[in-house]
């Protein structure tokens, strides 16, 4: 299948997904929820597949949701970002529901969405420059992307509240103390030592490993399908305010949000 958005090459029983938006600093744009749905439903057919490794092109992981294309939508901008998340969480379901471990290897900023793709990884390695921030408040929105489900399951309700409400910047050791990341490395070791530990995982029990972490998953007290549905709704009725539009234009002009309250 051919992506616009993404490249995805397997070796070895390895699944070499790349974001691959540089210019963009990775941002997920319709075309790319789309591309990461599709990738996510194929790699979860695959048999051959037994580990999966996500990286993001250029300097930065993910900057998060393309605030450009939202503000094109105009009046449309609630069903465009509802279809959106769901393409979206089709793709993270199915990285959850797969036998393959999904390991995320983050160099540069994991922002917005980008961190909820990180949260919603089995395990991460970064490097020591990265940062992590969610940054949906900042613009008048709420976090999508299963974060309601994973973020507080990794870090803690307290700590995932901090960082949804004040938009605050972890470092790469503060995001492994935290338990956000399971590994902090040399930025030019991210990729060998992520590679290295999806290529140790594909060499194991493909199977039992599935099981093993859905059996972990399952011990949340919410069903990810919930989670995610509500976050669907709850983003998309946010996107109808006054305040998302003057947030997002705030962004992209890089001046001071004025809101209202709206």
């Amino acid at each position: 299948m051919a992506y616009t958005t993404i490249t995805l090459d397997i070796v070895d029983h390895v699944a070499h997904l790349r974001l691959d938006r540089p210019a963009n600093a990775n941002s997920l744009n319709a075309e790319m929820a789309r591309d990461l749905r599709d990738a996510a439903i194929g790699l979860g057919r695959d048999r051959t597949v037994r580990a999966v490794l996500l990286t993001g092109e250029g300097k930065v992981f993910c900057g998060g949701g393309d605030l450009a294309s939202f503000a094109e939508q105009g009046d449309d901008l609630p069903a465009f970002i509802e279809q959106v998340t769901a393409d979206f969480h089709v793709a993270l379901a199915r990285f959850a529901q797969m036998d393959a471990p999904v390991i995320a290897a983050v160099r540069g900023t994991a922002g917005g969405a980008g961190l909820s793709l990180v949260a919603a990884c089995d395990l991460v390695v970064c490097g020591t420059s990265s940062r992590f921030t969610m940054g949906y408040t900042k613009v008048g929105l709420v976090p999508d992307g299963s974060s309601s489900f994973y973020l507080a399951r990794n870090v803690g309700l307290r700590r995932a509240l901090d960082l949804v409400l004040t938009n605050r910047v972890l470092s790469a050791d503060e995001a492994e103390d935290w338990g956000l990341v399971n590994r902090v490395v040399a930025d030019d070791e991210v990729e060998k030592v992520a590679g290295a530990l999806a290529a140790e995982l594909a060499a194991g029990p493909t199977r039992s490993l599935g099981r093993a972490k859905r059996v972990m998953y399952a011990g949340a007290t919410s069903a990810l399908e919930e989670a995610m549905e509500r976050e669907s709704l709850s983003i998309a009725d946010a996107a109808e305010t006054a305040d998302a539009r003057e947030g997002i234009a705030a962004f992209l002009a890089r001046r001071p949000a004025e809101f209202t309250g709206d």
